[in-house]
């Protein structure tokens, strides 16, 4: 059975399990491959703390170990005019995957979203990441896409 729990970024246990988690799916090829860079693992949670549309869930196994983190950032649909929340990170321990803990994960993730006003769940995921995008699908998201002669949206980047 898994307790799934908000993230105090105050609590130490908590901060812990958290840059646990993190630094578990940074190193994953998934995550880029490499360990949370010790600098971000010192500001992380103060800087989370700070922005209020910012919040975390923990996974936590029956011996009290945390197993799935999912990081969240509320931003906001100017057509539905309506908060929307962006899981920007999902990780889900080895060992663990394929046991509906992604699934656990999301369900709350939605509880809390709703709870919060927002109108709607997004997600970036890797193209190769099939057993993510499995999941994903499993629980109802889908690419997004206004008009299908249109195509799919894509999710781009340009560094500052």
């Amino acid at each position: 059975m898994l307790r799934i729990e908000a993230v105090d970024y105050q609590n130490p246990s908590h901060v812990a399990a958290l840059l646990s988690m993190l630094d578990h799916y940074a190193q994953d090829p998934m995550g880029g491959g490499d360990p949370l860079p010790e600098a971000t693992r010192e500001k992380l949670a103060a800087e989370m703390a700070k922005r209020p549309h910012v919040w975390s869930l923990l996974a936590w196994n029956d011996a009290g170990e945390p197993v799935g983190l999912v990081n969240c950032v509320e931003g906001f649909s100017t057509f539905a005019a309506s908060s929307v929340c962006n899981i920007h990170d999902i990780a889900v321990r080895a060992g663990y995957r394929g046991q509906g803990v992604a699934q656990q994960l999301l369900a709350a993730v939605a509880e809390k979203a709703k709870a919060r006003g927002c109108c709607k769940l997004t997600l970036e995921v890797l193209d190769g990441n099939e057993p993510a995008k499995l999941a994903y699908q499993k629980f109802g998201f889908k690419p997004y896409e206004l008009d299908a002669s249109m195509g799919k949206a894509e999710f781009w980047q340009a560094y500052l």
